[in-house]
C-alpha cells in the first residue's frame, strides 16, 4: 500500500502554520528539514525527565542519560549498517566530522608531496578543510570537474588518482545541483589506487541508499538536522582500522585514558574523538528521527520524492525564461534554477511573501557557481512530506512574482 503523505504531514507541526498570511510551502529541506512530533517529544522528554551528564555519573539520572545516548549510537549504527557502534563518532555536524578527518587523518597519513582529491561539486565544508590540511602538510590539492550536465568527469578522476593520492573526498549528492554521484564506483576507483575515501552524506542519507559496508566507505559523514533530527548533532562513521590509527582531534574530558605531568594516554574509540560534555540530547533526538523514518518503507519514500521531483522539473520547465542547472544522469531532491532578468535573492524574497520557503545564493558551493557562470541560484529542495501541491504553489508564486516585476 502506498504511503499516506497527508497523514505524514500531520506528524510535522510546523507544516500547518502560515507565513505572511499564506499556508507555508516549505522547500528548503537541503538546508534543514522540519521535525516530526516524535523527535520534539524525545527532546522534551530528556530535558523534563532525565537531564544529566553522561558516562561518569553513578546516580540514576546519569545512568538513564548514558543508556539513551549509547542506545542512539547503536540505532545510528544499524541505520547505516556499520559493523560496530564504536565506529560511530558524534560530532556537531557534517562540517565538524569532515574537519576531524582532515585534521587527524591528515596529521597521521598526509606528508609533503602527497595528494588529496576533492570534486568541484563539493560544499565548502568538504573543500576548504582539505585545502587547509594540504597547506599545513605540504601536500597537493587536486579537483575533479563536472560536465555541462552536472555529472563528475570520472575520466579526469581516473587520471588524477595515483600512488601519491592519500584520500579522496566527495559528496554522495550535491547540495547545489542534486547530482547523485556513483559512490560505489568512485570508492572502488580510489581503493584500487590505494587511497582512502570520505563520503559527505549530508544530502544523501535521507534520500537514497545508505549502507556503508556495501559502499566500502572509509569515512561517512552526515548531519542530524537534515534527516529530521535536531541541529548541532552530526555523525562520523569511520572504519575501525582508521580511527584506531588516527590521533585525537581535541583534548579534554572523556577522550583520555590516563593523564600525568609526563604523558597522556587516550581512550578507546569512539570516545577518543568525543572530548568534553557532548550534545547529549542530539543523538537521542537523531535516534528518534531514524526511528520515525524506519516506520516506513524506505523505497516507497524514495519513489514518492522522485515522483514529486520529476513533477517539479516538468512544471518549472514550462516557465518562460527559467533555467534549471542540472541534467545529471541521476538526480534527487533538489532543483536549482534562475529566471532570466531576476536576481535570485529578489525572487526568493518575493516567494517568501507568498509563503514559499526556498534558499537563494551560492549555497556554500562557490566553485560550482563559478563553473556555471552565475553568482547564485534559487534552490527548491524536497523532503518526504513534500507533495505535488507544494510544486504547484512554487510555480504559482514564481508566475505571480514575474507579473509583479512586469516580466
Amino acid at each position: 500500500m502506498a504511503i499516506n503523505i497527508e497523514k505524514i504531514r500531520e506528524d510535522f507541526p510546523i507544516l500547518s502554520r502560515s507565513v505572511n498570511g499564506k499556508p507555508l510551502t516549505y522547500l528548503d529541506n537541503a538546508a534543514t528539514t522540519q521535525k516530526p512530533q516524535t523527535v520534539i517529544d524525545a527532546i522534551v522528554d530528556y530535558y523534563t525527565n532525565y537531564n544529566s551528564n553522561i558516562h561518569r555519573g553513578t546516580h540514576h539520572l546519569s545512568n538513564l542519560a548514558t543508556e539513551a545516548h549509547e542506545a542512539a549510537r547503536n540505532t545510528i549504527k544499524d541505520y547505516i549498517n556499520a559493523r560496530h557502534d564504536r565506529e560511530i563518532i558524534f560530532t556537531r555536524g557534517t562540517t565538524e566530522a569532515i574537519n576531524l578527518v582532515a585534521s587527524s587523518f591528515g596529521q597521521a597519513f598526509i606528508k609533503p608531496g602527497d595528494e588529496v582529491i576533492v570534486t568541484e561539486l563539493e560544499h565548502h565544508s568538504n573543500f576548504v578543510p582539505w585545502q587547509m590540511i594540504c597547506e599545513r602538510q605540504g601536500a597537493h590539492f587536486r579537483v575533479v570537474p563536472f560536465d555541462e550536465n552536472g555529472d563528475l568527469q570520472l575520466d579526469v578522476l581516473e587520471k588524477l588518482l595515483s600512488d601519491r593520492t592519500r584520500i579522496l573526498a566527495f559528496n554522495h549528492v550535491s547540495n547545489s545541483l542534486g547530482t547523485v554521484n556513483p559512490a560505489k564506483e568512485i570508492i572502488k576507483m580510489a581503493h584500487d589506487a590505494g587511497a582512502a575515501v570520505l563520503v559527505d552524506a549530508a544530502q544523501s542519507v535521507q534520500h537514497i541508499e545508505h549502507d556503508v559496508q556495501d559502499l566500502d566507505a572509509d569515512f561517512y559523514a552526515f548531519s542530524g538536522h537534515k534527516i529530521y533530527g535536531p541541529t548541532g548533532i552530526g555523525v562520523l562513521y569511520g572504519k575501525e582500522k582508521w580511527l584506531d590509527a588516527m590521533p585525537p582531534y581535541q583534548g579534554g574530558g572523556e577522550m583520555i585514558d590516563q593523564v600525568s605531568v609526563e604523558k597522556t594516554t587516550y581512550n578507546k574509540i569512539p570516545f577518543k574523538f568525543e572530548a568534553g560534555t557532548p550534545n547529549i540530547v542530539g543523538p537521542i533526538g537523531l535516534a528518534a528521527a531514524i526511528d520515525y523514518i524506519n516506520n516506513f518503507n524506505f523505497d516507497e519514500l524514495i519513489a514518492h520524492e522522485d515522483d514529486v521531483l520529476q513533477y517539479g522539473f516538468e512544471k518549472l520547465g514550462e516557465i518562460d525564461g527559467l533555467k534549471i542547472y542540472s541534467q545529471a544522469k541521476r538526480h534527487t531532491s533538489i532543483i536549482a534554477f534562475n529566471v532570466e532578468g531576476i536576481h535570485h535573492y529578489d525572487l526568493g524574497t518575493l516567494l517568501d511573501t507568498q509563503g514559499v520557503a526556498v534558499r537563494t545564493g551560492h549555497h556554500c558551493t562557490q566553485p560550482i557557481m563559478t563553473a556555471l557562470g552565475v553568482e547564485g541560484t534559487v534552490r527548491a529542495s524536497l523532503a518526504l512530506y513534500n507533495t505535488k501541491a507544494d510544486i504547484d504553489s512554487l510555480v504559482a508564486a514564481i508566475r505571480k512574482a514575474l507579473k509583479m516585476l512586469g516580466k
